[in-house]
């Protein structure tokens, strides 16, 4: 990755925390790197990479998009309209501190590493895995913008 703050070895690490995440859950869990964000907001370009990715039809609408932009030092968290209608008001601001407070040091990893774990918590919490029903639907790389 051009510039991109996170190694093929970290690349591969944080792929494995989603599928350390995802395999207790329904849930479904991606991470979206790109160096700069071509919106003021970050969760507005969140949002939009969200239906780009089609986040939004796995079957218990219980999708989770961790947005990077490494460049303009932006970042968002967004779930689904199901997973949102479940977790504490306070979850994403939560989440997003906990992220962030990795960020503050150039953590990268460590920081979306946290975040997944915290949203696989939730999701695990809400949304339980059901051998006879689930299965990965979406794609657990990092997608580059």
């Amino acid at each position: 990755m051009k510039n991109s703050p996170i190694t093929p070895a970290q690349d591969a690490a944080l792929i494995a925390a989603i599928r350390a995440a995802e395999v207790r859950t329904s849930g479904e869990i991606r991470v979206h790197l790109e160096e700069t964000c071509p919106t003021p907001e970050p969760l507005d370009r969140a949002a939009q990479v969200f239906g780009e990715l089609n986040m939004h039809r796995t079957a218990q609408r219980n999708g989770v998009l961790f947005y990077m932009a490494w460049g303009s030092r932006k970042f968002a968290v967004v779930g689904d309209s199901a997973i949102n209608a479940v977790v504490p008001d306070d979850f994403w601001e939560r989440t997003k501190e906990a992220v962030l407070h990795h960020f503050r040091g150039e953590n990268y990893v460590p920081g979306l590493e946290a975040g997944i774990r915290l949203v696989g918590e939730q999701l695990l919490k809400f949304f339980p895995y059901d051998a006879t029903t689930d299965q990965n639907e979406l794609d657990d790389t990092i997608s580059i913008g």
